[in-house]
């Protein structure tokens, strides 16, 4: 606990001294969003709806964070419209990706973890692995959303379309990378358990466990790569019709 506590007053200290007032906002937005998922897993465990949950919670924690990361209007609009756009074309394909997939519930490498626990709880795991990958998706949607609106309304009427063409690519770029490395770190005791045991790689491509991280991880991507085009369209969308007024 004194770790934690340190590492938090750190935390605070750093957003303080670097981010200033903003900064002290983006912790604010952090603890908001940790907050709400919190009551999302309450909620979840009292019964209710894990889809519905996701989508509520998620409209919820995309305002919070895309509102509170910055003051500009111009900005946080555009940002927010785009988001929302993505979650509502990508919560379709996430339900029909995950049924297709048949990857909810636990693989048999957790068979020894789960020997003294019940998992009659009376919630479909098919679901909460559907709300699960709703909203580990957000991140990289309002991510990437504000990087690009903030990007257009800085070079607005002052670049051609091949310079946002090439903002869009770097955005992209880093942003994949950094689903990949979060997948490959939080699962790296999964590689090992493969690698030791020798498992050939038809059973891994075959693996529960494996295949439904890696479903995730793929459609984090692809929500990212959509929301490029898609806050580019917004922001010029906006921009043309502001002209004409």
């Amino acid at each position: 606990m004194n770790s934690i506590l340190a590492l938090g007053l750190l935390l605070l200290v750093m957003m303080l001294v670097i981010g200033g007032k903003q900064g002290l906002v983006n912790l604010f937005a952090l603890i908001v969003n940790a907050l709400l998922m919190i009551l999302v897993v309450i909620l979840m465990a009292s019964g209710f709806n894990p889809i519905i949950l996701a989508v509520i919670f998620g409209l919820i924690i995309l305002a919070s964070t895309i509102f509170l990361s910055t003051n500009h209007m111009e900005v946080v609009g555009p940002a927010f419209v785009s988001a929302l756009l993505i979650m509502v074309l990508l919560t379709g394909g996430v339900i029909m990706t995950m049924t297709l997939g048949q990857t909810a519930g636990f693989g048999l490498e957790s068979s020894e973890s789960l020997e003294g626990f019940s998992i009659y709880i009376g919630i479909s795991f098919h679901h909460i692995l559907i709300a699960a990958t709703l909203l580990s998706t957000l991140g990289a949607i309002a991510e990437a959303s504000v990087s690009v609106a903030v990007g257009m309304n800085e070079i607005k009427g002052q670049t051609s379309d091949i310079g946002i063409k090439q903002m869009g690519h770097e955005i992209i770029g880093t942003a994949l990378n950094t689903l990949f490395f979060g997948f490959f770190g939080g699962f790296s005791s999964l590689f090992i358990w493969f690698a030791s045991l020798r498992y050939p790689f038809s059973q891994i491509i075959n693996n529960k466990i494996f295949v439904g991280q890696l479903l995730q991880v793929l459609i984090s991507a692809i929500a990212v790569v959509l929301t490029v085009p898609m806050t580019t369209w917004v922001v010029t969308t906006r921009h043309a019709h502001q002209r004409k007024k």
